[in-house]
């Protein structure tokens, strides 16, 4: 009887794959706008819950990274062993309850807690949906079934500012209540319209300690770099806090040797350009968080912009990222995907070093602003779809899926740690004087994320066999 059920779903599904992609991918969206829309709402936040330490507020973003980085793997094994369709929809429930918390919150531990919760709902729902969606969709449209759902994500980013900068106007509760509808609609229709897809429940239970150790890790690192202005670079806390991230990641690294099915699976970093990729991953997105957050503090604090005005001024910049992904994804036939790939990261370069270096404490948006961000966009149009997207392509199919996952771990991690940085920066002198010194370590970040760039690109054999470096591979 089961057996026929799940029949007539498979064959029903055929007729209906644009559905189950815009349900899959309007949830991934949501927890990916998630991500951008409460930049633009932190200073709101702070105010409105009279925080006005940066190091404290913070944890609004990198609780939400962190837990998202550790738990995403883990997340997809226990859905990949007990059910992907109950998995994604444990994630999105999660998610959507967490958000009504997040709303309801009177002041900032309470707020950090949903936003731990909010996490663990998005580290669920995000390869879980990716299973369900390869499971679903024929093997010719899964390609492009496959980009479009990956470009839910720039489509956040996108939208992202400028929604927060509008909800704001309300009150920043509704960055987190508008994923209240949009949840529950997408959960319903899944419900209904997805089916679910084969699962191994031989499968060995992920390291979920390890997961743990991991949180324990990031935010350990993450605590000393923020609050390291405040305690002292020398105090025994800060000293203390990256003592205990050194323990754990140490014992973390330990576990993944021996553990069955770990965090980061080791073997996979014996891949030359997955290797490069995580920490190509993880240096473009500790630049590219501290960019934006800062440029977002910049314009409200320093230009004492609305989060309307600033939500529509950072706009153009993300509306570069779909165009030139495209290019980029045309480039990789013609170049070798790092060039590519470093070419992204030294236009993000480009762009900071030209509002770094033009913009001043008054308001000069057409002159000293847009033309930075319109580059610095084209930078990670190019470069964060193609990181993604070359970062697999020299595993084994069954790989493919983890490594993704521990791609998108260090992208969170890199998040952290750009936030953890740019905070520890801005604390220190003169605000103007502190924001130009926080570019020019986004700088340095992107010229260290080209160089490792460069050894992205996978090696293809040649026709004796041996491996060489792939001048032309499209991704």
């Amino acid at each position: 009887m089961s057996l026929s059920v799940n029949i007539r779903a498979r064959e029903d599904l055929v007729v209906r794959p644009k559905a189950v992609l815009l349900i899959l991918s309007a949830a991934v969206f949501l927890a990916s706008l998630d991500l951008f829309i409460v930049n633009v709402a932190l200073s709101d936040i702070g105010r409105n819950l009279r925080v006005a330490s940066l190091s404290n507020l913070s944890w609004v973003l990198n609780g939400y990274a962190i837990v998202y980085a550790a738990m995403l793997v883990p997340a997809g094994r226990l859905a990949d062993r007990f059910g992907r369709k109950a998995g994604f929809l444990l994630g999105l429930t999660v998610f959507v309850a967490a958000s009504l918390g997040c709303a309801l919150s009177g002041d900032l531990v309470v707020l950090v807690v949903f936003r731990l919760l909010q996490a663990a709902g998005a580290a669920l729902l995000t390869p879980t949906s990716l299973g369900l969606l390869l499971a679903a969709t024929p093997a010719d449209r899964r390609a492009s079934a496959v980009r479009a759902w990956a470009a839910s994500g720039s489509l956040a980013a996108t939208f992202g500012p400028a929604a927060g900068g509008l909800l704001v106007q309300l009150s920043w509760r509704w960055i987190f209540l508008v994923n209240l509808p949009f949840g529950v609609l997408a959960l319903v229709a899944a419900v209904y319209l997805v089916p679910d897809s084969d699962h191994d429940r031989g499968l060995h239970l992920p390291d979920l300690l390890g997961g743990g150790v991991l949180i324990v890790a990031i935010g350990s690192l993450a605590t000393g770099l923020v609050k390291a202005p405040e305690w002292g670079w020398k105090s025994v806390s800060t000293i203390t806090a990256f003592g205990v991230s050194a323990f754990a990641l140490s014992y973390f690294l330990f576990r993944s040797r021996r553990h069955p099915a770990p965090v980061v699976e080791l073997s996979l970093l014996r891949h030359r350009s997955f290797a490069w990729s995580n920490m190509t991953a993880l240096l473009f997105s500790a630049a590219f968080a501290g960019y934006l957050l800062s440029t977002v503090l910049y314009l409200e604090d320093i230009w004492h912009w609305s989060a309307l005005r600033t939500g529509l001024g950072v706009a153009p910049g993300p509306l570069m990222v779909p165009i030139f992904a495209v290019l980029g994804h045309r480039l990789t036939s013609r170049f070798k995907v790092g060039n590519v790939t470093a070419a992204g990261n030294l236009m993000l370069a480009l762009g900071v070093l030209l509002i770094s270096t033009s913009i001043g404490p008054t308001n000069s948006y057409a002159l000293d602003f847009l033309p930075g961000w319109l580059i610095g966009g084209v930078g990670v149009g190019l470069a964060l779809p193609t990181i993604m997207s070359s970062a697999t392509t020299g595993l084994a199919p069954h790989q493919a899926s983890t490594g993704s996952a521990i791609v998108n771990m260090s992208r969170q991690i890199g998040a952290v740690l750009g936030i953890s940085v740019l905070v520890a920066v801005l604390a220190v002198g003169d605000p103007i004087a502190a924001f130009k010194h926080a570019w020019w370590v986004v700088i340095g970040l992107c010229f260290a994320g080209a160089a490792a760039a460069l050894g992205t690109t996978p090696p293809v054999a040649d026709h004796t066999g041996s491996p060489r470096s792939a001048k032309r591979l499209k991704v």
